[in-house]
């Protein structure tokens, strides 16, 4: 069955008419949107890092944060969305910054749960990389926390991956910590 087959079935199940002026062209946009949701299946996160990770003589610190996402949670279908930050310590190599945001739509824009998000962004870096230390921070609304339920608007979720000197060396876990603190007003 296709997914405008299903989106007809569920507005006849919620007692809508799909035939009615405003629902008539609703089955093929869900499908649309659907489709650009989940592009994330259909790409492979290798070829956005191919030619991208470059050999350096830097050991420093390098932090990409508030890099915006949206995903869809695995339990309800609803999206959940906010901020990613991602900092490592290079051990010879480096990757291009705008490689991140990529990375982070792939594995956003699937069927999701933000910690299992978190950790696949953080192994796939760390595969990458092969830093000397990684971190991945996860900031998450969740409109299945704010909808329904509970129904609680100001709930945030925050997920880490720790890997390397980020895990076993709570001065670099700080200085990270310390980076991605302070950022802008939501």
């Amino acid at each position: 069955m296709s997914v405008p087959d299903l989106v007809r079935r569920l507005l006849v199940a919620l007692g809508e008419d799909p035939e009615r002026e405003g629902l008539k062209d609703t089955p093929r946009r869900v499908a649309a949107l659907y489709e650009e949701l989940t592009q994330g299946y259909r790409e492979d996160p290798h070829k956005i890092v191919r030619g991208a990770v470059f050999e350096v003589e830097y050991d420093s610190m390098v932090v990409l944060k508030d890099v915006e996402y949206f995903s869809l949670c695995e339990h309800h279908i609803v999206p959940f969305f906010g901020h990613v930050h991602v900092g490592y310590i290079p051990k010879g190599r480096v990757i291009g910054a705008s490689k991140i945001p990529r990375i982070v739509d792939v594995f956003a824009h699937r069927l999701q749960l933000q910690e299992r998000l978190t950790e696949q962004i953080a192994q796939f870096l760390e595969e990458a990389l092969q830093p000397l230390g990684l971190g991945v921070v996860v900031e998450g609304y969740h409109l299945c926390l704010a909808m329904r339920g509970v129904r609680k608007q100001d709930a945030w979720m925050v997920t880490s991956a720790m890997k390397g000197s980020f895990r076993t060396d709570a001065r670099t876990r700080m200085e990270f910590l310390q980076f991605i603190e302070g950022r802008r007003e939501r």
